[in-house]
């Protein structure tokens, strides 16, 4: 058998072993991969300020960044995780509001499972609908309504970094937020 074939006997050893592991344990991991992203923006000076978060995973700590870039209109978190949900947090003052795109995604990503632990927000259950869940409102006063928001989240052909990208151009620093991610 050639170095190739054993490789993939190895690989369908594998992936057959997993059929027998807890549902649990299969929880997508809470390691960043390329795909995540995490955006900080802030308005200072009359002018948008964009800064790469170090872990899109780690919410408590993306919330401890932005309390410490707050201007007069706070600053807000952009989140993408695996190409499948995004995270919007916004933090003005000892006020904080969050968003997530598909709550069903907290079944599967300790990320957005730890979102809604600190929104007080119930798990959703295993059949429920892909909905967006936390404060539609989020961006209102900045020229993004909810319903904007909710549509961009129905949006099945658009990937979260492309909402992301949406949300940022409808802000006002489209251009910024496309250089900073390289898109």
């Amino acid at each position: 058998m050639s170095g190739f074939d054993e490789e993939i006997a190895e690989e369908i050893e594998e992936f057959d072993a997993h059929e027998d592991v807890p549902e649990a344990i299969l929880k997508v991991s809470s390691i960043t991969n390329e795909l995540d992203i995490a955006v900080a923006a802030w308005h200072e000076d009359g002018r948008w300020t964009l800064g790469l978060l170090p872990d899109p995973t780690d919410i408590a700590q993306i919330i401890t960044s932005l309390k410490s870039q707050q201007t007069n209109g706070g600053a807000i978190a952009l989140i993408s995780i695996d190409e499948e949900f995004f995270i919007l947090i916004r933090v003005l003052g000892a006020h904080m509001w969050l968003f997530l795109s598909d709550v069903t995604c907290a079944l599967s990503y300790p990320v957005a499972e730890e979102l809604l632990e600190i929104a007080d927000i119930p798990m959703p259950e295993k059949d429920e609908d892909t909905n967006p869940i936390g404060h539609i409102d989020i961006l209102a006063d900045l020229g993004m309504n909810g319903m904007e928001i909710s549509a961009l989240c129905d949006d099945f052909e658009l990937y979260p970094d492309e909402q992301l990208e949406a949300i940022a151009n409808r802000l006002g620093f489209g251009d910024q937020f496309a250089e900073l991610l390289e898109l």
